[in-house]
């Protein structure tokens, strides 16, 4: 009996000391937390007191732009799952190493994970689509933003900084740069608070997107080298090609197309070194206008040609009109078979079905 009371002492301690940790983290005592966290996964003997503290420490880790321990966090919280020999833990924990390394750019690493996840169980993959429906870019970041303010202080500031973010990302794209200018001003502000130098990193780059687009390029540059500084401390390359892009495009505002290729020759290499064809197309893309501008024909065929091949090997384009999605502002839908089109085109489909597998076109779904 005395070996059971204290085996349920120890969940009740564990228990109130990942409360505690939770409470210094969100009041921005981060470094307290973690400390706190750490003494209860050396301590505690119960494995899903520990499987949840790992989750803290991942999430912590993953906030701070601390990668490599996320990653080390994960694959203890993998043992502590199978310790316990339940498939939700597991899946979870899956789930956390695949997050892991796709924060750390391994993506064939990642896609493995996640098809554990899905072979485990009927878990749902949600993806984010680079297709340009703006309008409808910006709905869910708002709606994040209205839930964080009603449900009140209870939930972290750090929900609201992040759907800040976003929106600032959607505004931008609209043209509505003062709205874009506030949002990103306020989620900079919680980021600083919180020490969250992933979204700084993105922050910044917004800001200087925003003054791209305003073509006050030199106010742009400054933050466009803040960011890359970040980036390349906490490994974040894929956000070094999109910093490289936006310098790109400011060198093309200045009409210094050699620089601006030299910043192209950096961002490709990258991308292809990451296998991030999305990278990759917009890079033959604003090559394609560079050539055109200085009247190279070779190199303007080629580029032309290396484009078209990432629309065909991403299928970036409307299964109806054949038009190629992301080259400028359309509304997009998708279907529940997951095919995507352009809204218009849809529209006058009516109820025949997707016209790529031929399931029927109900209850369609969100891009």
């Amino acid at each position: 009996m005395r070996l059971f009371n204290a085996w349920e002492m120890g969940q009740d301690q564990t228990k109130q000391q990942i409360e505690k940790g939770l409470h210094l983290y969100q009041s921005n005592q981060t470094e307290k937390a973690l400390r706190v966290w750490m003494r209860v996964l050396e301590k505690s003997a119960d494995p899903a007191g520990r499987f949840r503290v790992l989750g803290c420490l991942i999430t912590a880790h993953a906030e701070m732009g601390r990668y490599k321990d996320m990653l080390k966090f994960a694959v203890v919280q993998i043992d502590t799952a199978r310790e316990l020999e339940d498939p939700d833990y597991l899946t979870e924990s899956y789930l956390n190493l695949a997050r892991s390394n796709e924060k750390l750019c391994e993506f064939q690493k990642t896609i493995s994970y996640c098809k554990t996840c899905l072979n485990m169980q009927g878990t749902t993959v949600s993806l984010q689509l680079n297709g340009q429906d703006y309008e409808k870019a910006l709905f869910f970041p708002c709606k994040a933003a209205e839930l964080v303010n009603d449900y009140g202080k209870g939930w972290s500031l750090k929900y609201r900084a992040m759907s800040q973010y976003h929106m600032a990302v959607a505004y931008r794209k609209l043209g509505h740069l003062a709205d874009a200018m506030d949002c990103c001003e306020e989620s900079m502000k919680i980021a600083l608070q919180h020490g969250d130098r992933p979204l700084q990193a993105l922050c910044l780059l917004c800001f200087a997107d925003i003054h791209r687009s305003r073509k006050d390029v030199q106010t742009a540059f400054p933050r466009y080298d803040s960011s890359m500084s970040i980036m390349t401390e906490i490994g974040n390359r894929l956000g070094l090609i999109q910093v490289l892009l936006g310098v790109t495009k400011c060198w093309m505002i200045q009409k210094e197309l050699d620089k601006a290729l030299e910043s192209i020759e950096k961002a490709q290499e990258l991308a292809e070194g990451l296998g991030n064809k999305l990278g990759l197309l917009k890079l033959h893309c604003l090559c394609e206008r560079i050539y055109r501008t200085k009247g190279q024909q070779r190199e303007l065929r080629d580029h032309v040609v290396k484009f078209h091949e990432c629309v065909e090997e991403m299928e970036l384009y409307c299964g109806m009109c054949g038009e190629s999605i992301g080259e400028k502002n359309n509304q997009l839908q998708a279907l529940p078979c997951s095919h995507f089109f352009h809204l218009k085109c849809l529209q006058t489909n009516g109820s025949r079905g997707c016209p790529n597998c031929r399931r029927l076109s109900v209850k369609p779904g969100y891009v």
